[in-house]
């Protein structure tokens, strides 16, 4: 079985999810075996910053140092407990140390078998306003459309006010539920990607007849997986 190191504390939070969702799944598959997690839990301050600046060279530099302390513990590959941070996976990637494992690779082939061809993506303003999610969505023939300007600010709000906090309020999960149903009215989507790992903990389940994908739930299941040695 490989070591697995995750880069959580992004935010932390999500990071006690992705514990409890990794530790489940092994259970499930080996009994009472259990797997060598490596948590490098970070500064979220330090890369919210740089994300802001949108300093995508020091952000890749930064998660590279992050990914080189675990590989230094014995880490045999690696994961980025958060959305955001893909923005620069691809360059992270080419240097690593370790291989990786990526959420939106794993969240796109979790769709894929959906059959939606239209999707709806929500996270943080960082996530909505790139271009990560998009690409390999749209490489499989799927668009991936976002909430309108308002309603990202909204959303961005409350991950950082609240949610990121562990302060979960039923008046928030409406709001964000609104939001919802404004995408499926105005661009027809037939799932909803809950593209920031914070999102799960408010929305707990499928509304409005339509898939919410769980980033964490898949990126964890992604992970126990490439640690039993099924890379697909």
């Amino acid at each position: 079985m490989k070591k697995m190191g995750l880069i959580g504390g992004i935010g932390p939070e999500s990071t006690l999810d992705y514990y409890r969702l990794i530790i489940s799944a092994f259970r499930e598959r080996k009994a009472t075996d259990y797997p060598e997690i490596l948590v490098y839990s970070v500064n979220m301050t330090e890369l919210l910053k740089l994300m802001e600046e949108k300093n995508w060279v020091a952000l890749t530099e930064w998660l590279l140092h992050k990914i080189e302390v675990l590989q230094r513990a014995g880490a045999d590959f690696a994961a980025i407990g958060s959305n955001s941070p893909h923005v620069v996976f691809d360059a992270v990637q080419q240097r690593s140390p370790l291989p990786l494992v990526s959420i939106v690779e794993a969240a796109c082939r979790r769709a894929l078998p959906l059959g939606a061809k239209r999707l709806g993506l929500m996270g943080t303003a960082f996530t909505m306003q790139a271009d990560f999610f998009q690409k390999p969505f749209l490489a499989k023939g799927m668009s991936v459309a976002v909430p309108e300007p308002e309603d990202q600010q909204l959303i961005h709000r409350r991950l950082f006010t609240e949610i990121e906090l562990g302060i979960i309020k039923d008046s928030t999960r409406q709001e964000l539920l609104a939001v919802v149903r404004r995408m499926i009215d105005r661009h027809g989507i037939e799932a909803l990607i809950l593209g920031c790992t914070e999102l799960p903990l408010i929305l707990t389940k499928d509304e409005f007849g339509i898939p919410f994908l769980n980033t964490t739930a898949i990126h964890a299941e992604a992970i126990v997986m490439h640690a039993l040695g099924f890379n697909a």
